[in-house]
């Protein structure tokens, strides 16, 4: 079984075998992407009672959520990417983690400009130094900075292992994001999903929202495979199987 583990790991980090797979699997995540945000924000925006508190402005927690899940998750996906670089020094590994970089930098500004927005009706403000809100401007930084650091270093397998480094020292922001409304007093709203046993949130409002949370993941798969994909062409474009590809 570990055998057969480590043979497939190293045929999937395969630049040609990665680029047909998700060429293939491109048009079956694009319809499930469809199905899954029409469903969520039918649910969401329709479906869902109108909160007895916050009354319709609380409806923006379908797009805020998710994409703060989002914003945390793309990372943790860099930074095993960079474990990946550092131990095995796959090439693929090296192209997921700049190819991610602007799109969890998309998903954290997106939490942060709906969060301001669901702030101001809430707390009578866009923005607060809050121990949460503040950590994940950080994230925002730290993306920016991956993306800044690989771009200026020309050769592409140094830059690689540089922003590896800084993708796992990194990490120890997305715990502080995480606890920071339970380590700090905040303004912020506490955990209600992922407290499993008894979720603060009613059915009818939690399964849009975890439906829109896993169209948001399918949408990162989407936009992760075809910035992959682009980036091998360019990297691989003297190769034998991008000159066949070409041909046929």
């Amino acid at each position: 079984m570990f055998k057969w583990f480590v043979k497939w790991f190293h045929r999937f980090g395969s630049p040609p075998y990665f680029y047909r797979l998700a060429g293939l699997w491109l048009p079956w995540l694009t319809g499930l992407f469809t199905i899954l945000v029409v469903a969520g924000l039918y649910g969401g925006l329709v479906l869902a009672p109108t909160d007895y508190q916050q009354g319709e402005s609380y409806r923006i927690i379908f797009v805020h959520v998710p994409a703060a899940w989002m914003s945390m998750f793309i990372y943790m996906v860099m930074a095993s990417c960079g474990i990946i670089i550092l131990v095995w020094r796959m090439k693929l590994a090296e192209v997921v983690l700049s190819c991610a970089a602007p799109i969890g930098a998309s998903f954290t500004f997106l939490a942060l400009v709906t969060g301001s927005l669901w702030g101001k009706p809430m707390w009578g403000t866009y923005w607060v130094w809050d121990a949460r809100l503040t950590s994940e401007l950080i994230l925002l930084f730290l993306y920016l900075g991956i993306m800044g650091l690989y771009g200026a270093i020309d050769d592409k397998r140094v830059a690689g292992r540089a922003v590896a480094i800084l993708a796992i020292v990194g990490m120890v922001n997305i715990p502080i994001i995480h606890y920071s409304v339970e380590w700090w007093n905040s303004l912020h709203q506490g955990p209600t999903v992922t407290k499993f046993d008894k979720p603060s949130i009613v059915w009818s409002m939690l399964w849009p929202l975890l439906t829109m949370a896993l169209a948001f993941k399918v949408y990162f798969v989407i936009s992760l495979f075809q910035r992959v994909r682009a980036e091998l062409l360019h990297r691989e474009r003297n190769t034998r199987w991008v000159e066949e590809l070409v041909k046929s």
